[in-house]
């Protein structure tokens, strides 16, 4: 078993992530975003200099433009977003997209769009929910064969920046019934598509999703990903790639709740006394610590299964993403009990970190889904 500690490399990187984020893109910068109601949600200067720091293609072949350093290397990127709320499309473009093109995609497919993402010039989005719960499979956009090529129908929810993004990557039905794994096909869309309709919509922690309806949408025979209607294995894994990250941004984040508390507990007197010195308070952080230190262990674990093609990977990112969720509302709880009323108002960023927990612990399966995946992979 490999030890759960990074390499110098994915150390490096970490600490470049680090730096980066939090002089370039730190929470004052989501604020700015929210309060502008910025219909874009993130900079794209910004998203640029993602790029030129190797980040955006961290996922993508040397070959293709990118850096191919691991999901261990993203997962420190998505460590450092997750602390300081970073808005970007790292989720639904260089992880999302880039792990559905590398899986899915053929070597053409991928020739042609992953050296556009690695240079910032392709926005990607996934568009595989349907349900007001995550539910991949099931899917009842229909795709039917129709001169040379397919038409689209149906509609989609929670596609996280998909008001912006170039091309849509879309889970659609192309036999079977509603709920089937097999039938399922991936293709790839262009949002401005005759017969696609977007709808932004602004989520709590203030990002952006949107919601893509697709009305007799022709879709080239040359855009669908694999195999019609033997995509399944492709999107689950897809899916378990962007779970593995969000543990990790779920993480940074929790780590920075945790930090910013003891740091108040220890400047915030009660007659006269520090906070941190009430022994009630001590068990409840060292109860906090301790479950930070799980969720440490099994994020890096999931990202290292991915990376090392385990056979069990799927297992171990549905146990960091339930563990990542349990204590991201933990610690978020924690920390607005902690600062008193001060926690719930929007002078303190405690609540921008609630909202965001949130918003990540439901995107792409919560606890509840992710702890019964894990109990029925491992046959419980």
């Amino acid at each position: 078993m490999s030890a759960l500690v990074l390499n110098e490399e994915q150390q490096m990187l970490k600490d470049a992530a680090k730096r980066f984020m939090s002089e370039s893109a730190p929470v004052s910068q989501l604020r700015a975003l929210r309060d502008n109601r910025d219909e874009t949600g993130f900079s794209r200067e910004l998203w640029q200099s993602m790029v030129e720091m190797g980040f955006v293609g961290t996922l993508i072949p040397e070959a293709l433009g990118g850096a191919q350093f691991g999901y261990v290397g993203m997962g420190q990127v998505s460590e450092q977003a997750g602390r300081n709320l970073s808005a970007s499309p790292l989720i639904s473009t260089a992880i999302g997209g880039v792990a559905a093109l590398l899986l899915a995609g053929s070597s053409e497919q991928q020739q042609a769009l992953l050296p556009q993402v690695a240079e910032g010039s392709l926005l990607l989005a996934l568009a595989v929910d349907e349900a007001p719960r995550h539910a991949p499979n099931r899917v009842a956009t229909r795709l039917q064969v129709a001169d040379g090529g397919y038409l689209l129908n149906g509609r989609k929810t929670f596609v996280v920046d998909g008001h912006v993004a170039d091309k849509l990557i879309v889970s659609a039905r192309s036999e079977g019934a509603e709920g089937d794994h097999a039938g399922i096909s991936l293709l790839l869309v262009d949002r401005n598509a005759p017969g696609v309709s977007v709808e932004r919509t602004i989520m709590a922690d203030s990002r952006n999703a949107a919601i893509v309806s697709f009305e007799d949408v022709k879709v080239a025979a040359g855009d669908l990903l694999g195999e019609a209607g033997n995509a399944w294995p492709a999107l689950e894994l897809t899916l378990d790639v962007v779970n593995a990250q969000l543990a990790g941004e779920l993480l940074g984040l929790s780590l920075e709740v945790f930090e910013r508390t003891v740091a108040y507990l220890q400047e915030r007197k009660q007659f006269g006394v520090a906070l941190s010195t009430f022994q009630a308070l001590q068990h409840r952080c060292a109860h906090l610590f301790s479950e930070l230190e799980l969720v440490k262990s099994a994020v890096l674990k999931a990202q290292m299964a991915l990376d090392a093609g385990d056979a069990e990977a799927a297992q171990w990112v549905s146990l960091a993403k339930a563990k990542a969720c349990e204590v991201a509302e933990l610690a978020t709880n924690e920390a607005v009990q902690m600062h008193g009323g001060m926690g719930m108002t929007d002078e303190f960023d405690i609540g921008l970190f609630m909202k965001r927990a949130r918003s990540v612990q439901a995107l792409f399966g919560d606890y509840r889904y992710h702890a019964n995946r894990f109990a029925a992979l491992r046959g419980y």
